[in-house]
């Protein structure tokens, strides 16, 4: 089966009466066009997108095939994640901590609050947070909600 766009989403167009198959996407090919995939289920799904999805990625429930028996919906994997607090105290650190991460040119998200971020895990960033006053991290297996995401792209650069 090959899906050539994103249909919609799962928690905007319910569907009742169809049986839904996911495909897991690894959050780093979120935002790459070509996927070659088998279901949960086995089916094969082959993934040709346009340009827009370099820039929106794909998310949690986008629907790539629908019809009345059967939809096939994205599923993006849990990964480790540094979750970034700056305390109410050193407010001023919310810029340190974006632009350190930023000049890793590693993908930022939005955690629960203004004071919270969320970055995947790499060992060297992990160290320059726990090195910043003011700032504390966990290290967390979870799904990351692109719909949070600061940095507009996906680029597993370091500079280590």
């Amino acid at each position: 089966m090959i899906c050539n766009k994103i249909l919609g989403n799962l928690k905007d167009t319910p569907y009742p009466n169809a049986h839904i198959e996911y495909v897991d996407i690894d959050w780093h090919d979120a935002f790459h066009k070509i996927h070659k995939k088998v279901t949960k289920e086995g089916t094969e799904v082959g993934i040709h997108l346009d340009n827009d999805v370099l820039i929106h990625g794909l998310k949690e429930g986008d629907v790539l095939y629908a019809d009345s028996n059967q939809v096939i919906a994205v599923h993006i994997l849990p990964c480790e994640s540094i979750i970034v607090t700056v305390s109410d105290h050193h407010p001023e650190m919310i810029a340190k901590v974006c632009y350190e991460i930023g000049n890793r040119h590693a993908t930022l998200f939005w955690g629960e609050d203004a004071h919270t971020f969320i970055t995947p895990y790499n060992e060297p960033t992990l160290t320059m947070l726990n090195k910043l006053h003011g700032v504390t991290t966990t290290v967390e297996t979870i799904s990351l909600d692109f719909s949070k995401a600061i940095s507009s792209s996906i680029n597993a650069h370091t500079h280590g």
